[in-house]
């Protein structure tokens, strides 16, 4: 639990955000003495979590319609700038950037070809995909029919 609340303050404050009235809150020893606040946090973190989810779909979403196919570019820019940013912000203390570091490098995994907008768009392309193949088994099924009339033809000649 401890663990957890050093990544929400530690994120928190990476987004500009004092945590200093949440602690009084949703501290782990606040949390012991009050289990309401744990359903609070727990709520809490899930709807963080899906504002988060919704931001990064929406912001990668926005990257991959300006960047069309360079947006791994786009996507590798932002990763090594959030790397660098955050070895810089713990550079005397470089156990304290692990934690943030694991979650810039989910996040950027998240972003691959295993996050929603790719899934989103392998979908896409594969009824592409099938529409072609089925126009391709049509004009097959034309040509097949015409060799087999010409072939007709030439048998009754």
């Amino acid at each position: 639990m401890d663990t957890f609340w050093r990544i929400w303050t530690d994120l928190l404050d990476v987004l500009g955000i004092d945590a200093s009235n949440l602690t009084h809150y949703f501290s782990p020893a606040a949390i012991a003495n009050n289990p309401t606040r744990a359903l609070l946090l727990i709520g809490a973190i899930l709807l963080a979590y899906w504002f988060l989810s919704l931001f990064l779909g929406f912001f990668f979403y926005l990257l991959h319609m300006l960047f069309g196919r360079f947006f791994w570019i786009a996507r590798v820019a932002l990763f090594t700038l959030s790397c660098v940013y955050i070895l810089q912000k713990y550079e005397g203390d470089p156990e304290h950037a692990v934690l943030p570091l694991c979650f810039v490098v989910a996040v950027y995994f998240m972003t691959g070809p295993v996050g929603f907008y790719w899934r989103r768009n392998s979908n896409s392309s594969l009824e592409e995909k099938m529409d072609h193949l089925d126009s391709q088994i049509r004009l097959l099924n034309i040509r097949l029919s015409r060799v087999i009339e010409n072939l007709d033809r030439g048998s009754e000649q």
